[in-house]
């Protein structure tokens, strides 16, 4: 157990960091959870059980910790995680910095809209959005406050470049990406 332990710890102490939380049983949890990611390499929730210290007898009981966790209201995942990711990206002014914008559908009833930091070759979630929609082609109108934000988040990186397939293709888009001075490949 001192493996996770030694990473929950050092991951505990840069979110305690460089993220804002109403209440640190919300961090305390999101260390453990992360702690557990990375030590199963797994995303199932049933996985992280014996990479955590707990008092619980039976895995249910870690799993609806988890549950509570993320069905949890009061936890603002903006303010959890934006600041980690920008703090990764603090040192990247005098690069080029790739967004990756992508649309994934669900359940074939909710399509997740997500903009994504391209580094070595991996897209690191930067914005999302879900929607109740059942096509991954979605209206211009139902991104662009991402984009906006991700505009005012980025604004002191100078020289920003947007992926995106041919589902993103119009010139709606196009306008707002040469009015943003940013540069664009779909």
């Amino acid at each position: 157990m001192s493996g996770p332990t030694q990473i929950y710890r050092q991951l505990f102490s840069f979110l305690r960091q460089h993220s804002h939380y109403r209440d640190l049983r919300h961090l305390i949890a999101l260390g453990w959870m992360v702690s557990a990611l990375i030590c199963s390499e797994r995303l199932s929730l049933s996985a992280w059980e014996s990479y955590v210290p707990c008092r619980a007898r039976k895995a249910q009981s870690v799993e609806r910790r988890w549950q509570r966790f993320i069905a949890n209201q009061r936890i603002d995942i903006n303010k959890l995680y934006v600041p980690l990711v920008l703090l990764a990206l603090k040192n990247w002014h005098s690069h080029r910095l790739y967004l990756a914008m992508d649309t994934t559908v669900l359940w074939n009833e909710y399509c997740m809209i997500h903009l994504s930091v391209v580094c070595c070759g991996r897209a690191v979630p930067l914005l999302w959005k879900v929607l109740e929609h059942k096509s991954a082609a979605v209206a211009f109108e139902e991104y662009q406050p991402l984009l906006r934000q991700a505009r005012w988040l980025l604004r002191q990186h100078p020289d920003v470049m947007v992926l995106a397939d041919r589902g993103f293709a119009n010139h709606q888009l196009m306008s707002w990406l040469q009015q943003s001075h940013w540069h664009y490949c779909l």
